[in-house]
């Protein structure tokens, strides 16, 4: 994949593109993200011409960003002797897990419903806290991805709530963090509020699976009869 800068001194993005799928090693091959500046909308024509495969205008998110690539490459082929290959094919059907995903954004929804289904698990969305307290009234969940930055109610207020309601039931939901922001102090502030773990955004699949599993374990043995 390459990703250009339509402006750039000597030659700019277009020029440069146009260049390089020219070469017989990449035409066809190379996937290419042009990012335009506000004002350059007119250029994505010329893009489509070119055959760039996504443009997009800066300031660009890395919500915008990641979906960019995450489209223009399509899902990568794991080699039949991967390790995570390996692992996926031995993970039992038992440990797939009912999931409550708090996330406001329509993007990291979409991105993040498709990722833990195709792992096999059962996923609920919430838009809201408020909306994730509902869910958690009418349903079960084995755990919880909890966005911490959400409107009407965020991340560590419905966390409040819920662990509040469980000192009389006795009940603990695991509810694992999600913020955009990594910064010092950020996991610690996260289990202060009562969450049990923490995941950075752009969350990696590779870590997002390690703690999945963690509490798989877990459901497992609470869904076993005594």
């Amino acid at each position: 994949m390459i990703l250009t800068d339509r402006d750039m001194p000597d030659m700019d993005g277009l020029r440069f593109v146009e260049q390089l799928l020219q070469s017989p090693e990449l035409a066809g091959k190379a996937k290419v993200i042009v990012l335009l500046s506000t004002g350059q909308q007119g250029e994505s024509a010329r893009c489509r011409e070119l055959g760039v495969d996504a443009c997009l205008t800066k300031p660009v998110s890395q919500a915008e960003l990641f979906e960019a690539i995450s489209r223009v490459l399509g899902p990568l082929p794991s080699k039949p002797d991967s390790p995570q290959r390996i692992r996926r094919q031995t993970v039992p059907k038992a440990n797939r897990l009912r999931v409550l995903l708090a996330e406001d954004n329509a993007v990291n929804q979409k991105i993040a419903c498709r990722f833990l289904e195709k792992e096999g698990h059962h996923v609920t969305l919430a838009c809201q806290g408020r909306q994730a307290l509902d869910a958690i009234e009418r349903e079960n969940f084995d755990v919880v991805l909890m966005d911490v930055q959400m409107p009407e109610m965020d991340g560590f207020e419905a966390t409040a709530a819920i662990r509040a309601q469980e000192r009389d039931s006795g009940k603990h939901l695991p509810i694992i963090a999600m913020t955009a922001h990594a910064m010092a102090g950020d996991r610690e502030r996260c289990l202060a509020a009562g969450m049990d773990n923490y995941i950075a955004k752009p969350i990696s699949a590779c870590e997002l699976v390690e703690l999945l599993e963690e509490f798989s374990g877990a459901a497992r043995e609470e869904a076993s009869p005594a």
